[in-house]
């Protein structure tokens, strides 16, 4: 065998064994069967194998393996392939039966699945919002309610909808009680401050937005949601017809630019301007995720008493893999504070509070 074949598909084995090893933490045991069933498609001749071998510098952050299985997963979801049901319905009991028919699938569709490599996961899952809404509470209670909100990598916006969603966050209520979407996670700790965000303004930004108000997008994105996940897949539906009813504003932009770009608008009186973003870091080039770093240190250095700046974020620690709620403060006077405030469930299941 080629040196270098065989070398990109142990890198590749390495990276489907640790995403199903993950995906088994999260309690996605059926998830973790069907990353598990691409590691003997690794061997063959199919144009999906040889992408997943060929992989350039493979890293857990490129989510390669979760690329395909949403694009097999959007299979069943579509109904273009009956043979994925009994896997996606948990039908199948053995891991050489959930092989064969991934198999099967990815022998009738390789073509359509090559396109789900060509950009990473977008889960956006509006339990994040917990970790996010609590942060605003904590902040609010140190530098007051009002805030202009700026979320980058928003996908559909579902978390550009932060404030029309009713939260119960260890007891603590917050936002509109009517909603359709409610935001209890399991809460470890002690409650966040009961503190009323005042969110004056909010938009987002994505380098490919997806419009759920567009059935087909919508299957896309449902498609990256875990099937054992029944209770996401429900909240998703729910965002989607808030959404449809009145869209999030969402720009198409590069996420620097677009930073560079809010941070030179005018600031309401009296508000803490937040840049916010949930499990997006990893997937941004170093080049872009310096230009923002330095946008808003220098923005920072310029904020006021009345006009404060404030960095919010969800993402998770690539040595401890675990997803951190950590806060950046500028309150203007040179006052600069970096606070730990949450661990997190990746898709908002829980929230441990540190703060």
């Amino acid at each position: 065998m080629d040196i270098g074949k065989a070398e990109g598909r142990a890198q590749a084995e390495a990276a489907i064994q640790w995403q199903a090893q993950h995906c088994d933490t999260m309690q996605a045991p059926l998830t973790a069967g069907v990353l598990r069933a691409l590691l003997p498609l690794l061997a063959g001749g199919s144009a999906c194998a040889q992408r997943m071998r060929s992989w350039p510098q493979l890293t857990s952050a490129d989510a390669m393996p979760l690329r395909l299985a949403g694009g097999l997963h959007h299979l069943h979801l579509s109904g273009a392939e009956a043979g994925l049901g009994p896997v996606y319905r948990g039908e199948l009991a053995d891991q050489a039966g959930i092989d064969a028919a991934v198999a099967a699938a990815v022998a009738r569709h390789d073509a359509a699945l090559l396109r789900w490599f060509d950009s990473p996961p977008q889960t956006n899952e509006a339990g994040r919002s917990a970790s996010l809404m609590a942060g605003l509470m904590w902040l609010a209670a140190r530098l007051g309610p009002r805030f202009e909100l700026n979320e980058i990598g928003a996908s559909a916006g579902a978390n550009t909808m932060i404030e029309r969603y009713a939260y119960d966050l260890g007891g603590v209520r917050c936002g509109p009680a009517a909603s359709p979407v409610l935001i209890r996670p399991e809460w470890r700790g002690a409650p966040p401050p009961a503190a009323s965000p005042d969110i004056l303004h909010i938009e987002g930004c994505d380098q490919a937005p997806v419009n759920l108000a567009d059935p087909a997008e919508a299957l896309r994105l449902r498609a990256f949601v875990w099937a054992e996940n029944t209770q996401r897949m429900a909240r998703l539906e729910a965002v989607a017809a808030l959404a449809s009813a009145r869209p999030p504003r969402l720009a198409r932009a590069d996420a620097a630019d677009w930073v560079a770009a809010r941070l030179a608008t005018a600031q309401p009186d009296d508000s803490t301007r937040v840049l916010y973003h949930s499990i997006v870091w990893q997937y941004l080039p170093e080049p872009t995720k310096a230009r923002i770093t330095a946008a808003m240190e220098a923005a920072g250095a310029r904020a006021t008493p009345a006009r404060r700046l404030a960095w919010l974020r969800l993402e998770t620690n690539r040595t401890t893999f675990r997803h951190e709620l950590r806060l950046r403060i500028w309150a203007g006077a040179g006052e600069e504070e970096e606070a730990f405030l949450a661990t997190a469930h990746a898709h908002g299941a829980w929230v441990e509070w540190l703060a």
